[in-house]
């Protein structure tokens, strides 16, 4: 028998094998629930809290040795190794859920949203047509027009689609705002086009400067603009900037605002920032990736005063309201230029001569071929408890915020604010250690501070209790600080911002 015919009959063989073992193979998924349970992956309740770590630490070359990573030819396992070996995933990594996690800017899971992400994955579609995502295409475009209503958009204006995250939805920005200043681009390229430039804060996300690099008119030409003592994008600044970039023969096209920045959780001035845009014919994008929820809260919902006069914005709902990761949207109030933009013809995905309203086979404005399902988790949460009560919960956690610098301020000689009072949920602050209080504060002082962050938060790794991050601030010259964020879930009380300062003064003095 010749290599062709021993292939051959090797993959019948195997196909057969697995065909018959397959019934047996989905029983994985009746025991995930189960150990996900058993492992404390959630931790969501205050009592578990005390108890459980956030996670059990240990260095890359420990871990490998742990897990059994390697990936082989012919090396299979059971359904019990298997197991096993998800066990032990589970057991090294970071439950984000916990009560106590607050290192990044999401944190715990609103369980909707979770049961949302389950039933999708399990259902295993893409997001590009009506014909094989029925009912998620009529939920994402519900969604959209809720947000655009939320935004304080007309009726019927704006439109909007789901992406791979924040950096993406900037992306679209600038990709939209460059198609309506010069359609050509979509076919001819920028071949003889005056240099392109775009501005955003010095304090905004890195992610305007990788679209730059990205769309072909180079990271320099992404200019950073000076920002004020709250954080926020001095108008003056950009006005110059705009003018000596066109005495340098570019063009300036766009203008990023940040509705929340990463560190300092500061708003930008959308009013003036419109105003400013307008004069220059500048198409205005809001970076609101971490601050958009501020548009369900009633308290704070002034943080976003002049959204609506924006051309466009990005918004993670992964990130404060607690949908998991990753949900993120891009919105614009410019109805029809998503389709021109992107829309190529796709003969084999998006026939015109179908069985049904095309118009709901919204892939095509996307730059994705297949997309996942993102929209379904947090229509999921929004249905099941109304987006007023959302509006509620991020009222709370800026509240809680706002709590916290007063019980730094109360501990004033073993804590220090970054700014007096922060605009979010973010709060920004320096723990000082028993043998550098009360002394002159030198440069080799501030020198000596800005290492005690990253000791504490060794700490807090090999300890498991809390998880806390920690960030200089280049645009202010400003070494390690704790950067805490509150997100609505968990949904804390008072006496856990004691508890957690308790542990960063036990950590700092170990």
């Amino acid at each position: 028998m010749d290599s062709k015919s021993n292939s051959s009959s090797a993959a019948a063989l195997t196909a057969n094998r697995v065909r018959e073992q397959l019934p047996d193979d989905w029983k994985i998924l009746r025991d995930v629930h189960e150990l996900l349970q058993k492992q404390n992956a959630f931790c969501v309740s205050p009592q578990q809290w005390g108890e459980q770590k956030i996670v059990e630490f240990v260095q890359p070359s420990e871990l490998k040795q742990l897990i059994n990573l390697k990936i082989e030819e012919k090396e299979t396992h059971s359904l019990s190794e298997i197991e096993k070996l998800c066990q032990l995933v589970i057991r090294y990594s970071v439950k984000t859920s916990h009560g106590r996690f607050h290192n990044q800017l999401f944190g715990q899971l609103d369980p909707y949203g979770l049961a949302g992400a389950w039933i999708t994955e399990a259902l295993n579609t893409s997001s590009y047509t009506y014909e094989v995502a029925p009912v998620f295409s009529l939920i994402e475009t519900e969604v959209i027009s809720t947000v655009c209503r939320l935004a304080g958009y007309d009726e019927g204006v704006g439109d909007g689609i789901f992406s791979p995250g924040g950096s993406m939805s900037n992306m679209y920005g600038v990709v939209l705002a460059r198609y309506k200043r010069a359609p050509e681009v979509k076919t001819s390229g920028m071949f003889g086009m005056r240099p392109l430039a775009i501005f955003t804060s010095e304090e905004s996300h890195y992610s305007l400067k990788k679209a730059a690099h990205w769309l072909g008119f180079g990271a320099d030409h992404c200019i950073a603009v000076r920002t004020n003592g709250r954080g926020q994008m001095e108008l003056g600044d950009l006005e110059s900037k705009i003018e000596e970039a066109k005495s340098r023969g570019w063009e300036p096209f766009f203008v990023n605002a940040t509705a929340g920045t990463t560190v300092l959780g500061a708003f930008d001035d959308l009013d003036g920032l419109a105003d400013l845009a307008a004069r220059h014919g500048l198409w205005l994008h809001v970076d609101a990736c971490l601050g958009g929820s501020a548009l369900l809260a009633t308290q704070h919902r002034s943080l976003l005063k002049g959204l609506a006069r924006a051309n466009s914005f990005a918004w993670n709902p992964h990130k404060t309201l607690g949908a998991p990761l990753q949900c993120s949207l891009f919105i614009t109030r410019e109805s029809d230029l998503l389709a021109r933009c992107n829309s190529i013809e796709v003969n084999y995905l998006f026939q015109q001569d179908k069985f049904y309203d095309v118009s709901y086979d919204t892939g095509n404005k996307s730059v994705q071929c297949g997309r996942k399902i993102d929209a379904f988790k947090f229509w999921l949460m929004l249905k099941a408890r109304g987006y007023s009560q959302y509006g509620h919960l991020v009222d709370h956690a800026i509240n809680m915020a706002r709590l916290l610098e007063q019980k730094l301020r109360a501990r004033a000689d073993r804590f220090r604010l970054v700014l007096d009072t922060h605009e979010y949920s973010n709060v920004c602050f320096w723990y000082i250690p028993k043998n550098m209080r009360g002394r002159q504060e030198t440069a080799e002082w501030w020198t000596r501070l800005y290492t005690v962050a990253p000791k504490i938060k060794e700490q807090m790794a090999y300890s498991g209790t809390v998880m806390v991050g920690y960030t200089p601030l280049a645009s202010r010259n400003l070494g390690n600080f704790f950067r805490m964020v509150f997100t609505c879930f968990p949904v804390l009380e008072a006496n856990e911002l004691d508890i957690l300062l308790d542990e960063i003064e036990k950590l700092g003095e170990q």
